[in-house]
């Protein structure tokens, strides 16, 4: 079996871990065109307690069904517990119709997490494409937290369109700060566009990171990651220190349904978040 990553978190969650428990919309953000956050708390007086960066729930729309999102709140902050989430199913088409005061129900949280602890004292590589911003960034918000700790912080970020682009705010905040590097580009721009034109992979010569002392996290599509990976490790990074977060095709999030077997693992409880040394060779097998 493929190993876990090794700083994989696991936080408290019900008894059942099949049972979901009842949350309330506090607040919902619109961030594009198909992309939303909720804001949510628990109903009953229970809740899934802390959860490490990279961790997902299952969301439940009643009488729709379930989808794995990541958590893309503040770990250090978790009674606010934030998840963006881009309409793509009829399950995340009927959270995206949930307003203010609505019920869901929330099981997790579950997987791997983001190798926060084992990156202190490295340069930090954060990579995302589209959506994948949404996983990554508790990890940015504990990195932030505990700046002192890390060297360079770089994250870089690329998305369709600039109409695509998420957190703007925050972006903005993020490119404010003297102790972070932040890089953002787009595929395809309008004239008005003044940034970055591309993939991010061209980014990634821009950071400023040492490749034998850097650790990389990577969210995205999976050939965007492909790429970033082999992109890094061309670079001399090394791939025990390459992280991408796998999220596709998980359906019950405890391996009893076998939806996302990825070769001999199964991404829901052995991932999202594995080490890139070890699935680099199922990256690139066709069919898996």
């Amino acid at each position: 079996m493929v190993p876990v990553a090794e700083s994989a978190v696991v936080g408290p969650r019900p008894a059942d871990p099949m049972r979901p428990l009842r949350y309330r919309v506090e607040q919902v953000r619109r961030e594009t065109h198909d992309t939303f956050s909720l804001r949510m708390s628990p109903v009953d007086g229970w809740s899934i307690g802390s959860f490490a960066p990279g961790q997902f729930n299952m969301l439940y729309a009643f009488g729709t069904g379930e989808a794995a999102i990541s958590i893309s709140a503040d770990p250090g902050n978790p009674a606010r517990l934030w998840h963006t989430i881009r309409r793509a199913g009829i399950v995340t088409h009927a959270l995206g119709r949930l307003q203010r005061g609505d019920m869901l129900g929330v099981r997790g949280p579950f997987g791997s997490a983001w190798p926060v602890a084992a990156a202190v004292r490295h340069d930090v590589l954060l990579i995302a494409g589209g959506i994948g911003l949404a996983p990554l960034r508790p990890a940015l918000y504990h990195i932030l937290a505990a700046r002192k700790e890390y060297r360079n912080v770089s994250l870089l970020y690329g998305a369709r369109t600039p109409d695509d682009i998420l957190f703007r705010r925050e972006l903005g905040e993020w490119r404010a700060r003297l102790d972070l590097h932040v890089g953002v580009t787009v595929d395809h721009a309008p004239t008005s566009w003044r940034g970055d034109v591309g993939v991010v992979t061209t980014l990634i010569p821009r950071a400023p990171f040492d490749p034998a002392n850097t650790m990389a996290l990577t969210c995205g599509p999976e050939l965007m990651m492909r790429f970033a990976a082999e992109e890094l490790a061309d670079c001399g990074v090394p791939r025990e220190r390459i992280y991408l977060s796998m999220e596709r095709n998980m359906k019950c999030a405890v391996g009893f349904c076998g939806h996302c077997q990825y070769g001999p693992t199964f991404i829901c409880k052995d991932g999202p978040v594995f080490r890139y040394d070890h699935i680099h060779h199922l990256l690139v097998t066709r069919e898996i």
